[in-house]
């Protein structure tokens, strides 16, 4: 470095610093300061709620999920190791709904991880193929983990994914909602995630259903004691609770 490089910029910059000064004299007035507006913070969510997305594997779990909170699609998308998470903000009956959505693996190697997380949801989405047969013979496989995990009042979705695939299709429409109509209070619906065909109203219906089952003058922190809990907790209910006892469509 030369010497005097240093004073010389600063110079430089006092002579701009004179010269925007002398621009605001001859103008009358004085620099007028830069206008800083303080951004308000966000509302608050009035609810937190968490929702799981079970299946087996290559069912399009992942996929669902991230259309849902990205608008994202991958064609090759990994299997999940474990559990993912997600976290999606909605506005649904003039409330704002912050939702931790769950991704499961869909390996049985996987299950005494993943089991743990059935315990704190309000919601289950259960996913099959409609282009795979197994994975919608395997559907009372996940049935008996819901039963002996998951709260008696966790609202049931089922899905049948993958409908932009109907000239494969395995599994008849027909079949989904006659295996959904077994399960008390289990909605049915197939959608596309690849075609983001009918995303966002599984997931908004799901909510909705949520909802209508809380009560008005809950309290929010009492909710986010039992769900939004990055910590699940690992015990496991050692009895098998009585198995759920027909069929509402999305």
């Amino acid at each position: 470095m030369e010497p005097g490089s240093g004073l010389q910029r600063r110079g430089g910059a006092g002579r701009e610093f004179a010269a925007a000064a002398a621009a605001a004299a001859a103008g009358g007035g004085s620099p007028a300061p830069q206008s800083r507006r303080r951004k308000q913070p966000p509302r608050p969510a009035d609810f937190k709620l968490q929702v799981i997305i079970i299946g087996s594997r290559g069912v399009g779990k992942t996929s669902l999920m991230e259309r849902f909170t990205d608008d994202t699609f991958c064609e090759a998308c990994k299997s999940t190791v474990g559990v993912d998470f997600k976290i999606k903000t909605v506005e649904l009956r003039g409330k704002k709904i912050r939702l931790q959505i769950w991704d499961t693996a869909g390996q049985e190697r996987f299950n005494s991880i993943t089991s743990a997380y059935y315990r704190s949801a309000k919601g289950i989405i259960l996913v099959y193929d409609i282009t795979k047969k197994e994975t919608f013979e395997d559907l009372p496989k996940w049935m008996k983990m819901i039963d002996k995990y998951a709260s008696e009042d966790a609202e049931l979705l089922l899905v049948g994914n993958k409908l932009d695939c109907e000239a494969d299709r395995e599994i008849t429409r027909q079949q989904g909602e006659k295996f959904a109509q077994q399960i008390t209070g289990m909605r049915f619906c197939e959608a596309s995630a690849k075609d983001n065909f009918n995303v966002d109203e599984i997931f908004l219906k799901l909510v909705d259903d949520i909802l209508k089952k809380m009560p008005l003058d809950i309290m929010r922190n009492e909710l986010s004691n039992s769900i939004l809990s990055l910590q699940p907790e690992p015990e496991i209910p050692p009895e098998l609770p009585p198995p759920r006892p027909h069929v509402r469509c999305c």
